[in-house]
């Protein structure tokens, strides 16, 4: 059998250039027509190398994602759990105003997963934002083990307050809010987290 005929495009710029589409039109907003030429493609090779219109958003999420790896490491890795809410919600202000004009405002999992009349697109939106709830939770379970948050702290409520913020955020930078508006907005959440444990005075 002979071989198949050779992609000739990138794979990582061409799902780059339907992000930007999706980002900006929202899933059911994005035709094929506009993603398509967005990835200098035609039609038969978009079904050909991610077999559907969802099948490409799947590999969007996917490279939106990988994208965001650093930022979540950096997060994570914090040495207190304040450290890492404040870098997380800062990190957010920041990525969401793209004041460098890289990225459309606000956030592309906000924009595609508010509704669509796909059943399984929302959900998969929802599974991205969960994976990073969970991420949360588990550093916040990991300072309340070690200490640097009060032995009644709620990790999971933690890390929910934290994304639900963090969402409230991107949807008011897309509505056009500016940098110092959406940094505002993190202080003030930032004021309301449980305060560390302190060492007792001797």
């Amino acid at each position: 059998m002979a071989a198949g005929r050779p992609r000739s495009f990138c794979t990582e710029k061409a799902l780059d250039s339907a992000m930007q589409v999706f980002w900006r039109k929202g899933y059911e907003g994005a035709s094929m027509v506009e993603l398509t030429t967005a990835m200098g493609i035609n039609s038969p090779s978009l079904y050909a190398a991610f077999g559907s219109k969802e099948g490409l958003f799947r590999q969007v999420l996917d490279r939106y994602d990988a994208r965001r790896q650093a930022f979540m490491e950096s997060v994570l890795n914090a040495p207190t759990a304040r450290e890492a809410a404040h870098r997380f919600l800062h990190g957010v202000a920041d990525f969401v105003a793209d004041t460098g004009g890289k990225n459309p405002p606000g956030c592309l999992l906000m924009q595609c997963g508010s509704s669509c009349g796909d059943d399984d697109i929302p959900d998969v939106v929802a599974r991205h934002r969960a994976e990073k709830e969970a991420a949360l939770r588990d550093r916040f379970a990991r300072a309340v083990q070690e200490g640097d948050l009060p032995a009644g702290s709620d990790p999971g409520a933690l890390a929910r307050y934290l994304t639900t913020v963090a969402n409230g955020i991107a949807v008011q930078a897309a509505a056009g809010d500016s940098p110092e508006q959406l940094h505002a907005v993190a202080d003030i959440a930032l004021a309301s987290l449980p305060a560390a444990k302190t060492p007792e005075a001797v």
